[in-house]
């Protein structure tokens, strides 16, 4: 597995992040092109490179992604609503290959979103 990504090296800390939650499985960190007043991103320790590649035994770590956008929505505020994202492949418009979670919020977001 690629772990050569820009997410590899935030979670190698060769180069910087803003990091708001990290614990054994899962890293989340404000996006430096934020798209919404609250950008950050989930990403697994584990290198996963896109949801297509995910495997039974990924199941676990997934659900772990999504409970861990929820507690950083509620540390951040998000108490009107929030967006979680997750792109896959180059049609889904996926530019990092290291699977990750957008969690968005802070102000009303479009439908649909592009």
């Amino acid at each position: 597995m690629n772990t050569d990504t820009v997410f590899g090296k935030i979670l190698r800390r060769e180069i910087p992040a803003a990091i708001v939650f990290e614990d054994e499985r899962a890293l989340a960190f404000r996006d430096i092109n934020p798209q919404a007043p609250v950008h950050i991103l989930v990403i697994p320790k584990r290198a996963i490179a896109q949801l297509e590649q995910v495997a039974p035994e990924d199941e676990a770590l997934l659900g772990h992604l999504l409970y861990v956008a929820v507690q950083v929505a509620r540390q951040e505020g998000l108490d009107s609503g929030y967006r979680l994202v997750v792109n896959n492949g180059v049609q889904g418009g996926q530019t990092v290959y290291h699977l990750h979670v957008h969690l968005l919020g802070g102000r009303m977001l479009a439908w649909p979103p592009g």
